[in-house]
């Protein structure tokens, strides 16, 4: 089964219908009410998925985008009531795959986390091959470079860069 959907929601009306149409869908989630207990969650559960709420107690929704994208390259859908275009701009801009304002459809909140899912299942089922370029090696599965056998730690920016660079040699980016 694959990793749960992390939803991160102060209502709880609101994240247990979330719950309840992913579930129908067959997805295991996750739910957390607190921007803290969010960030705990997802160091634990390493989620497949991210709903993200802005408007939390204890650390708010901005803080918890950012936190995660420093560890993590976990698909993160902002549900919000902030609708205006530069909350919009700036959660897509901090790295967000997707923004929803509330009030929101059940089903389309759905189809758009299956829409994220498939396009990343599918980029990485075009990157799952050790990638090697002299003493250089990328196992995008694992998530790990070696360099003349060593580890080489990247954030996660740094490895999809070379990851992109190193499935496409001679071309110019």
């Amino acid at each position: 089964m694959p990793d749960p959907i992390l939803i991160v929601e102060d209502d709880k009306k609101t994240a247990s219908l979330i719950s309840l149409y992913l579930e129908r869908e067959g997805f295991q989630t996750l739910t957390a009410h607190d921007g803290q207990q969010a960030l705990e969650i997802a160091q634990r559960q390493k989620p497949s998925f991210v709903i993200l709420d802005l408007m939390l107690p204890r650390v708010d929704g901005w803080e918890v985008c950012r936190r995660l994208r420093q560890s993590s390259d976990v698909p993160i859908l902002i549900l919000t009531a902030r609708g205006e275009e530069v909350d919009r701009i700036s959660g897509l801009t901090l790295c967000a795959d997707d923004y929803v304002v509330k009030p929101f459809s059940p089903r389309e909140l759905v189809a758009r986390v299956k829409a994220i899912l498939r396009r990343g299942r599918l980029g990485r089922e075009e990157s799952e091959r050790v990638l090697s370029f002299e003493d250089l090696a990328i196992d995008p599965e694992k998530h790990k470079v070696t360099l003349t056998g060593r580890p080489i730690s990247l954030t996660p920016h740094e490895f999809k860069l070379l990851q992109t660079l190193m499935a496409s040699p001679g071309r110019v980016f």
